[in-house]
């Protein structure tokens, strides 16, 4: 089926070819090298809220994973059938907006969104840490574990572009003339190494020769695919965080109750709170957040925009529009969530944990491979890292490629992975070779 929405701009990928032979369009392959990819896998074992492993019926990274890629390609084909600006020639990829959904959080490291704070506050003289990020150096630098492969799974434009959620580089959000004081960025950057990426994604833009005004509202655009991934996210978060908060005991309708004397000042929040309660009580809140789903993605709308990527691309020709009152439940629902969830003394518990157990690994492997100025080329101590990722820190020119590499190890571990390596250092009961496997 040919799609007019689409240009060579969009499916050009990173290394400027991929087989003649493959039946598949650019965008299907983009989205089954993700799949199939060790950085996918590896999600089924990272928190999203309570530790992975800890019930069965918990969402882990993974199964929130797999209902934003459902959900971002629902909404995609809504658009298609139901946007005036769109027809059977000319149409959003669901097959694209699956891909973007899949990717979003493979950057995300273990003990969830406290462990991201973590590592952002240990790397902070290195150029720092964001998931967003890593998901963009993972898809062109670490996709296959080599780093020797500067182009990971060659992506699609059009891919790499609708992961690439935050735009502005790390040293464009922090003052690094001033290192002496550990001030941060909290989120939404990139990588300073990442800028030929974030240029590749611009395509002829010249975004040096933009003006200031120009270029930051560039950079806060995001592709339609980004956009409609983003909305995705926050359904499946704002919902399903709630759900799970509810049969995890955290969330009852007497904490709700408290929480809406304190924090609701309108009709209309006061409704959807009593609903939320109602449901609970009724024990129906399951088939009705399911029922939200559908009311959130009929929320969306397809709208024209203008900007200098329009130029290139329909991606940024047209934008996605949602009912501000689907967005206002959609905000009820995550801040009830963040404060009665993610601020609860269980959650709170195992992210003190996680984040212990993340500073004493990067400690430790900082100390044995972060060698001194003139020291770059010294060969660690201690083997403590396996190869071959223990070579390629040794084989670093720089203290702040080693510790990317140290802080990509870290990020690309599971909780569970994370958890049995601290043992293995720390745990002086933890001594046995059989122990060690």
């Amino acid at each position: 089926m040919s799609n007019s929405f689409y240009n060579k701009f969009d499916t050009e990928n990173l290394t400027g070819s991929r087989p003649d032979d493959d039946d598949r369009t650019p965008f299907q392959v983009d989205r089954d090298r993700i799949i199939f990819s060790y950085a996918f896998r590896r999600l089924q074992s990272k928190t999203q809220v309570f530790q992975a492993g800890e019930y069965d019926f918990y969402r882990t990274r993974l199964t929130h994973t797999i209902e934003v890629a459902r959900i971002g390609r629902a909404i995609s084909d809504w658009l298609n059938r139901n946007s005036g600006f769109l027809n059977k020639d000319f149409f959003i990829d669901p097959d694209l907006v699956e891909a973007v959904c899949l990717a979003h959080d493979l950057g995300h490291p273990p003990f969830g969104h406290n462990g991201e704070r973590k590592l952002n506050a240990l790397m902070w003289r290195y150029g720092g840490f964001e998931g967003n990020a890593q998901t963009l150096r993972i898809i062109t630098d670490l996709f296959y574990e080599r780093p020797d492969n500067p182009m990971g799974m060659s992506p699609t434009r059009a891919f790499l572009d609708g992961v690439l959620k935050y735009k502005n580089l790390y040293s464009e959000k922090i003052d690094l003339s001033n290192l002496k004081q550990p001030i941060y960025p909290t989120n939404h950057f990139i990588y300073d190494e990442q800028k030929d990426f974030r240029q590749f994604a611009f395509g002829e833009i010249d975004l040096n020769k933009l003006l200031d005004s120009d270029l930051n509202l560039i950079l806060k655009i995001k592709s339609i695919e980004c956009e409609i991934m983003d909305w995705a996210d926050d359904i499946a978060y704002s919902l399903h965080d709630i759900l799970d908060g509810v049969k995890a005991g955290v969330i009852t309708v007497e904490k709700i109750k408290k929480w809406k004397a304190q924090n609701i000042d309108s009709d209309f929040q006061t409704e959807i709170l009593k609903s939320l309660i109602k449901s609970i009580d009724d024990g129906y809140i399951e088939p009705k957040f399911s029922n939200k789903i559908g009311a959130f993605i009929k929320a969306c709308k397809v709208k024209d925009r203008e900007n200098q990527m329009a130029n290139y691309t329909n991606r940024y020709k047209f934008c996605l529009s949602i009912d501000p009152n689907m967005l206002a439940e959609s905000s009820i629902y995550k801040k009830l969530a963040n404060d009665l969830v993610f601020q609860s003394p269980p959650i709170q518990q195992i992210e003190f944990k996680g984040g212990h157990i993340l500073e004493k690994l990067f400690s430790v492997f900082s100390n044995n491979y972060l060698m001194g100025e003139n020291n770059n080329n010294m060969s660690s101590s201690l083997k403590i890292i396996q190869n071959p990722m223990a070579r390629w820190i040794e084989e670093a020119s720089s203290k702040n490629q080693k510790a990317r590499l140290i802080c990509d190890h870290l990020s690309g571990m599971t909780d569970g992975i994370a958890i049995r390596a601290y043992r293995r250092l720390f745990d002086p009961e933890l001594g046995y070779l059989s122990d060690l496997q």
